[in-house]
């Protein structure tokens, strides 16, 4: 379906003809970034933001990138090497430079193309086709400076494509920082994992140990004739259950060690001892409005780029629709003899100038402007959605930090009164107060409830990492108490949440 002509700068198409002789026009549309669909404020309740502002810290950062956000040195020095080795973040640098380089290409179209040439004929006439009615040999040669198929931009086609290549390469440049971002915490998020693994695999082996020397009692016990085979299978259970979580416990650590390695680039690197469960390995992150998050986040600005992209095609593919000038040209001298071809008064010049009107392409233009226009509005579309999980993913990483926090305090509560509880089953079934059967359940509840604080522990870290890579890996400026208390949620590390059994 043919669509009507659009209108371009509201005047008359003989004042437009002399106004682009002298300066040329773009025909993209302007760029108007769309509405952000996302609320105002975050979805924290007002009272738990109001908490953890209070108990902000006076002594702030200005700024907060991955340096100051990772407080461990053994950390630093790990990320430095991820960000020196992994492939991946290598490939997409690789790929800004692929984009830059083709919009070198693409730029290069808008200058003339000039190049020194040497050119030669000859070829024989029959005398029919001779000027002088005579059969021969006719030669020319021809040397100079010269000029290929330069088209005019009168109407922006060439320069809307360097730019649709311009923002692109903008774009993959974003997309280079979003990778390193995602690289920093992907190398936190394995530390963690790592140490997590690495203190189950501590309780496991004591677990084993302490069962194992259990198991021994028990069947000292029995032969005594102070325990029942029954109590001393039951202890004999559970020692094999131990040994069962040592084994699962060593394999866990083993493959966080290995996914580590990966990210940091080299499958032989020897990694650092873990950190101590009560090391404070990451800052605070007091988040600021929700509109800060288009100037921060790598992704969304990449969406930007590719938006303006997308508006330059379009202004591309509506100069298809006019006429196009080339010109080519040669300035230099010519002959009939090689020898005389330097010779003087053998000067020549060529101009070739042409002129193409699109009047019949089977359609082929205005389905150029409409894949144009749908792109751009899958452009529109994608920013959108990129805007929506960015608000969906700071807000879940809110929340995570806020209530793990809680969860990590319950927890250590509970063990508390667990192993209260065990030291008293153990004295209760010594004497002869209870069956083994307590015992056994008060030691089952203890292993339970240390291994769930632990992975608790692993998780409240991790919700730390996950905030930090929603908000884009930084943030420029810490926000004012008053603003914070108003429309932002702040998370902030507790004594109680930092330290560990």
């Amino acid at each position: 379906m043919q669509r009507p002509p659009f209108s371009i700068c509201n005047t008359s198409i003989a004042g437009l003809l002399g106004s682009f002789l002298l300066a040329g026009c773009s025909l993209a549309p302007s760029h108007e970034t769309p509405t952000a669909p996302m609320p105002s404020s975050w979805t924290v309740p007002v009272q738990e933001t109001e908490t953890a502002a209070s108990e902000q810290s006076a002594e702030q950062p200005a700024a907060l990138n991955w340096q100051a956000f990772v407080r461990d040195a053994t950390l630093r020095t790990l990320i430095q090497q991820a960000l020196e080795n992994n492939r991946e973040l290598r490939m997409a640098v690789l790929n800004v430079e692929a984009a830059r380089a083709q919009f070198g290409i693409q730029r290069a179209d808008r200058l003339p193309n000039l190049g020194l040439q040497l050119d030669g004929q000859r070829q024989r006439l029959p005398a029919d086709l001779s000027a002088s009615g005579v059969a021969g040999v006719q030669s020319m040669y021809q040397a100079g400076l010269g000029l290929a198929a330069f088209e005019l931009d009168l109407f922006g086609r060439v320069r809307n494509l360097a730019s649709a290549a311009e923002e692109e390469f903008f774009a993959s440049a974003e997309h280079a920082q979003a990778a390193r971002i995602s690289l920093i915490s992907e190398v936190i998020r394995g530390w963690i994992l790592r140490n997590t693994a690495w203190q189950r695999q501590q309780l496991a082996e004591q677990t084993r140990q302490t069962r194992a020397r259990s198991l021994e009692l028990i069947q000292r016990r029995q032969q005594a004739g102070l325990a029942s085979a029954l109590d001393f299978q039951e202890a004999r259970g559970l020692a094999e259950q131990a040994q069962v979580e040592a084994e699962r416990a060593r394999r866990e650590l083993a493959q966080s060690e290995n996914a580590l390695r990966l990210l940091l680039g080299s499958s032989e690197a020897s990694l650092p001892p873990a950190t101590p469960p009560n090391a404070a390995l990451l800052a605070a992150i007091h988040p600021g409005l929700p509109s800060q998050l288009l100037a921060q986040r790598p992704d969304i600005r990449a969406a930007e780029h590719q938006l303006r992209a997308r508006n330059a095609s379009i202004g591309a593919a509506r100069a298809a629709f006019f006429p196009s000038i080339r010109l080519t040209g040669l300035l230099g001298t010519a002959s009939s003899d090689l020898d005389e071809l330097f010779g003087h008064g053998q000067r020549s010049w060529t101009f070739l100038p042409q002129l193409h009107l699109p009047i019949f392409a089977g359609g082929r233009n205005q389905a150029n402007l409409d894949l144009a226009t749908a792109r751009k509005d899958i452009a529109v579309a994608h920013y959108e959605n990129t805007l929506q999980t960015t608000f969906r993913e700071v807000n879940d990483a809110l929340v995570a930090n806020t209530t793990l926090q809680r969860e990590e305090q319950a927890l250590r509560a509970r063990l508390d009164a667990g192993q209260h509880t065990l030291r008293l089953a153990e004295a209760r079934y010594r004497a002869g107060v209870d069956d083994h059967l307590r015992y056994l359940d008060a030691q089952r509840n203890d292993y339970a409830n240390q291994a769930e604080l632990i992975a608790a522990q692993g998780q409240r870290q991790i919700a730390q990492v996950s905030l930090f890579r929603a908000l884009g890996g930084g943030w420029p400026e810490w926000p004012t108490r008053s603003s914070t208390q108003e429309t932002s949620a702040s998370v902030q590390d507790s004594p109680a949440a930092t330290q560990q059994n």
